[in-house]
């Protein structure tokens, strides 16, 4: 027989059905027993007469929490049952799986364990419904985001993730043994990105995953993520790049907010709320001066940057004076931006680059590119580097390459702003840090 999913069980009243899916709660009275039974669509109420068959009674006594299950019964319209109004009278019962007892974590309890403990059994904690739809919302997100860039003429890409050279700096680096020599996990398809605007492709875009050697334990790092990256020629400025990703933002947010908008309202009490365009734009400079107004005192290490306190500060000034969750923080110093972002023209300690922060949180930096190879070694020299290591990368942009420009975000920290959720680790299907690797 056909599985129906638990969603569709009111066009099947009258109707004998298979379901399938895990036992979330067994309900066993004197007579009668109810299983409550989840699958990815719903929760449905399934009954069972105890006098028709001592022997499948005590069968369904038998199982446990969590066990997978596939059962065949009549739907019934019944108005007290709490899940829909339906009840599925139960026919056959097949136990697929019998989950052992007790488990190591309840997925359902009222109070849950500590993250590192539902990360130690992530798959028990995945079957929580707020598990589910993050990653329905993300599976949108991402969907939506290929179809913008999709209606703009963008190309998708899959750059390599082993590479000689890094993709950055030398900080923050993995370094794997590659036969007989060294190579490097990449932290960023950057080099690639360009290179597609040095083969003519004039806009590309990739998802895909990004390491990055960092020994943070904080709620908002991780070792290894789902990079969304995309780059795109023929601009005059990073204005160009901001104003492409704010309406690329506004279509993502509405396409979430239509169809997973209430259920995301229901289990995370969050109202997804569709972004104004244009976004704010703030120049770096302004945004320290805003800080040291309000009271906010940037560490002296930050010189030239802003420490997560300042971004948490500046995401609350612009609620309040624009009534807006995003802000672009504009034109960074070069001494806290990477050799190839282009540098203002008329302020040549300035880049054209930016920061997309969202609630307060850095979700985003992009830039217009330096596409000049005599500029690009000479910003590369002054910035430390040798030109050895990196002669594949200068070489892109010696036989015709366009002006361009582009942006790397973070999707667990999108998905963080958009639902509300605090740790990173929650937004991530399995995560990875400085002491985790398992599962």
């Amino acid at each position: 027989m056909e599985r129906t999913y638990i969603k569709d069980l009111r066009q099947k009243i009258g109707q004998q059905v298979c379901l399938q899916g895990h036992l979330q709660t067994l309900r066993d009275q004197k007579k009668m027993q109810f299983l409550i039974l989840r699958d990815t669509t719903g929760l449905a109420q399934v009954a069972f007469y105890k006098p028709n068959d001592a022997q499948m009674a005590e069968r369904i006594s038998g199982l446990t929490a969590e066990s997978a299950l596939t059962i065949t019964g009549t739907v019934a319209d019944n108005p007290v049952v709490k899940l829909g109004g339906l009840e599925v009278q139960l026919e056959t019962l097949t136990v697929e799986n019998l989950a052992a007892s007790p488990l190591p974590i309840d997925p359902f309890a009222e109070t849950l364990p500590a993250i590192d403990i539902r990360l130690d059994w992530r798959y028990l904690d995945l079957r929580r419904a707020q598990n589910l739809l993050l990653f329905q919302a993300q599976t949108l997100a991402e969907q939506a985001m290929r179809e913008y860039w999709l209606q703009n003429r963008f190309i998708e890409i899959h750059s390599p993730k082993i590479m000689g050279t890094p993709s950055e700096s030398g900080a923050e680096l993995f370094t794997i043994d590659y036969f007989d020599r060294k190579a490097y996990l990449a932290q960023s398809p950057q080099f690639y990105k360009q290179m597609a605007m040095a083969a003519g492709f004039d806009r590309v875009f990739e998802i895909g995953p990004v390491f990055r050697a960092d020994p943070s334990f904080t709620s908002r790092h991780m070792t290894e993520f789902t990079g969304v990256d995309m780059e795109m020629s023929w601009i005059e400025s990073h204005e160009d790049v901001m104003a492409f990703q704010e309406r690329w933002l506004q279509y993502t947010y509405q396409r979430v907010k239509d169809e997973l908008g209430d259920a995301i309202a229901q289990l995370f009490g969050r109202e997804i709320v569709v972004p104004s365009v244009p976004f704010p734009r703030i120049p770096m400079a302004e945004a320290v001066r805003i800080l040291k107004e309000r009271g906010y005192q940037l560490p002296p290490e930050k010189k030239g940057d802003i420490d997560p306190g300042g971004e948490r500060e500046l995401g609350a000034y612009v609620k309040e004076t624009f009534g807006h969750d995003f802000v672009f923080v504009t034109d960074w110093p070069i001494a806290v931006r990477p050799f190839y972002h282009m540098r203002h023209p008329d302020n040549p300690g300035l880049t054209r680059s930016y920061d997309l922060l969202a609630s307060g949180l850095e979700i985003t930096t992009g830039a217009q590119r330096e596409h000049r190879v005599a500029v690009l070694e000479k910003q590369a020299l002054e910035k430390g580097l040798h030109l050895e290591p990196i002669q594949f990368y200068l070489d892109f942009f010696r036989y015709g390459c366009p002006p361009h420009g582009g942006f790397g975000l973070g999707l667990s920290r999108l998905l963080m702003v958009m639902l509300g959720i605090n740790n990173i680790r929650e937004t991530v299907y399995l995560f990875r840090g400085p002491t985790r690797l398992n599962p």
